[in-house]
């Protein structure tokens, strides 16, 4: 099930006043995940016309800290990513990726957005605390809050019921993921579970976000705050 919450406040409006700006001391269960990251053995399973289709895949991503982002009273502390996946045997890009790895310290709740260019969104929420080695996040097709987002082809030909996300962490500094997205393809009875699955490792240090590079190059915070917005 995805995280669901009703105790929200009744001032909607004020924002929290205790704010570090220092977000790579502040990402909790996402700590881990900040940095530039790759992997070599991907494996993707996917649906073909002739069968399910299995693949090797390189993969890179990117995850930088952004500034702290206040919604009202919640407060969360995040990270930008960007992936991108291709495969030995063609010079196309075989996936591409960008989002947001979101936590708020205040109840748990872990979010990634994810957005690819092929016309399809989603939000995927879970629930994880400080020091876990496991997260996962999951989306739901026609959830008002974690939810998916399609185009029309899609929607009619590989419609995607759920997104589920999990996330490991190894003793070694590395991380691996599975994920499991489950499709009602057009023409078929049942439905089809696209896997993907790789390890990866560190090959570049995160840069800290926005507001600390800014402060800490001797401007004021109140000429920061109006730089970031």
């Amino acid at each position: 099930m995805t995280p669901g919450q009703t105790d929200f406040p009744d001032d909607i409006f004020t924002e929290p006043e205790d704010v570090d700006p220092d977000t790579l001391a502040n990402l909790g269960p996402l700590t881990r995940l900040a940095g530039v990251w790759e992997g070599h053995k991907g494996v993707d399973v996917n649906p073909k016309a002739e069968g399910p289709e299995r693949r090797v895949y390189l993969e890179r991503i990117e995850m930088q800290p952004i500034d702290p982002q206040p919604n009202g009273p919640q407060l969360f502390y995040g990270l930008r990513y960007h992936v991108h996946i291709a495969t030995d045997e063609e010079d196309t890009t075989f996936h591409d990726q960008v989002g947001y790895w979101l936590w708020e310290p205040k109840t748990g709740l872990i979010m990634q957005t994810l957005a690819i260019p092929r016309g399809q969104v989603a939000l995927a929420g879970g629930h994880a605390k400080p020091g876990d080695k496991v997260l996962r996040v999951r989306a739901e097709r026609g959830s008002p809050s974690y939810g998916i987002g399609s185009t029309d082809f899609l929607e009619w030909a590989f419609r995607t019921e759920s997104f589920e996300l999990e996330v490991t962490f190894h003793d070694d500094g590395r991380w691996s993921y599975v994920s499991d997205t489950m499709l009602a393809v057009r023409g078929r009875a049942e439905p089809f579970r696209h896997r993907d699955r790789n390890t990866l490792g560190k090959v570049g240090e995160p840069t800290p976000n926005p507001l600390v590079r800014i402060r800490r190059d001797g401007v004021p915070p109140r000429v920061a705050h109006g730089m970031t917005g």
